[in-house]
């Protein structure tokens, strides 16, 4: 149980942990407008992440038969497909501090609670590195022993908690911290920090036993 938790709220801070353009659009809408428009497009930034846990769970279990005789050559490709997101995470971060480029805001009215969800929530699901991340995840992490649906629940709700605190930090300290966390020293201290954690997840893979 402890186990699911922890490698729950890994999986959950390492995808929210970047601070892009969409975190971007998170502390600049959250300074223009309110608390309560931030926080909404926040869950949905969160909600999106926890559905794709979800399906990444099930998924994980389904195929474990059928993945059983190919678990070990299985594992060292998640692996690898993690170590590639944390060095693409961290090459990206300091491309973009180098470039000193900064997401530009937008002149458009502010949209509502409910419609800020539904817009964080749809760009959050398009996103292939969300796929692929927690699709790589799962099933790398995956032994011969079936998981109990209870410890999945508590891996997709960690991750989705992880996810939304750290979704609602940026959101409310919008107002407060805006030009800290996306400025390019904390664009970058964010992405290396997200990389560490994504190697961390590899590197835990490949010493679990089968």
């Amino acid at each position: 149980m402890t186990a699911a938790l922890v490698a729950g709220l890994l999986a959950g801070y390492g995808i929210a942990m970047p601070v892009g353009a969409v975190a971007t659009y998170l502390v600049s809408l959250t300074a223009r407008t309110s608390l309560r428009i931030g926080a909404s497009a926040a869950l949905g930034v969160a909600t999106a992440d926890g559905l794709y846990a979800l399906v990444a769970a099930l998924g994980g279990t389904a195929l474990a038969a059928w993945l059983t005789p190919v678990l070990v050559p299985l594992r060292w490709l998640s692996a690898l497909v993690l170590a590639a997101l944390a060095v693409r995470g961290a090459l990206v971060a300091v491309r973009q501090y180098r470039e000193r480029r900064l997401a530009a805001r937008t002149g458009q009215d502010p949209p509502r609670p409910a419609r800020a969800y539904l817009a964080l929530l749809g760009i959050t699901l398009l996103n292939p590195t969300t796929v692929v991340y927690f699709a790589a995840l799962v099933l790398g992490s995956r032994t011969a022993e079936a998981v109990r649906p209870l410890e999945q629940g508590v891996f997709v709700l960690a991750a989705f908690a992880a996810s939304a605190s750290w979704q609602l930090l940026i959101a409310g300290g919008g107002a407060l911290l805006g030009r800290t966390l996306t400025g390019h020293r904390g664009r970058l201290a964010t992405g290396l920090a997200s990389s560490g954690v994504i190697t961390l997840l590899a590197v835990r893979m490949l010493a679990a036993p089968l």
